[in-house]
């Protein structure tokens, strides 16, 4: 499992590389400093000294991995639809945000930490209060729309597993159906303040077609059976998520998620 958060190249990375270093790049790699590199220890000729460059060995890699899906990439997706409704461009603005950094810590804290089994010898909210210093740092530059990008194929893996996982022990997931409307809602292809949201997806035209439909009926959107699959004829996921787009547009964004934390 490897983590680092390694921002799209633009105008702005070439511009740093430049007035840091003299050097002229038009296509320099800029990464955050924190990294994680984590190896099962199954090797079967001995292994390689990578513990001197920070790499850690463990028994089984599984849990570490599906830590950092639900806690990182699912914390990314949270935030993202939420904040490009509000118009917001920089992570680090998003999380300078309080609307948007309060629904980040209660959806993590009260709904996808607690479906994670525990590993010996690390702290989830030690890991969590990491992921916080990482996405708020201005340095990086990374962007809500890169994080928006490819919900299509995001939202399976990082945010329908634990959907999944609390609804098989009957865990309420209001936060996680609200995740899924703003996904929706964004897919519409307008932010709250009326400005229109560039396609962000290469099923765009699909999406913003079933978003166009859900706003009525909202469970129009669960007809995408390829990203919802069983999970769309899930009661208490229907009306979660009926409930939570229906929120989304009769009181806006920031009412919404302001109704949650409340």
């Amino acid at each position: 499992m490897v983590d680092c958060i390694t921002p799209a190249t633009t105008e702005r990375e070439v511009a740093i590389v430049q007035n840091t270093f003299g050097v002229e790049d038009s296509a320099p790699v800029v990464r955050e400093p924190f990294h994680q590199w984590v190896l099962e220890d199954n090797f079967t000729n001995g292994r390689p000294a990578l513990e001197k460059v920070g790499v850690e060995f463990v028994d089984d890699v599984a849990p570490y991995e599906l830590m950092k899906l639900r806690i990182l990439n699912g914390g990314h997706a949270a935030i993202a639809y939420l904040a490009g409704l509000l118009d917001i461009h920089y992570v680090h603005d998003a999380m300078n945000n309080a609307l948007v950094s309060a629904y980040l810590d209660k959806l993590e804290h009260e709904e996808i930490i607690p479906t994670l089994a525990d590993i010996p010898g690390v702290s989830f909210d030690a890991y969590y209060d990491k992921v916080v210093e990482r996405f708020a740092n201005e340095a990086v530059g990374d962007t809500i729309p890169r994080l928006c990008f490819d919900g299509i194929n995001r939202q399976p893996k990082f945010i329908l597993p634990v959907i999944d996982a609390r609804l098989q022990h009957k865990l309420s997931i209001e936060g996680l159906a609200l995740e899924c409307a703003l996904w929706c809602r964004y897919c519409f292809g307008t932010t709250d303040s009326g400005n229109e949201i560039a396609p962000n997806d290469n099923q765009w035209e699909r999406l913003n077609a079933q978003a166009q439909l859900a706003k009525d009926n909202p469970l129009r959107w669960l007809e995408l059976e390829d990203v919802y699959g069983p999970l769309a004829r899930d009661n208490t996921f229907r009306d979660s998520f009926t409930n939570a787009l229906n929120s989304v547009w009769k009181n806006g964004t920031a009412a919404a998620v302001q109704q949650y934390l409340s």
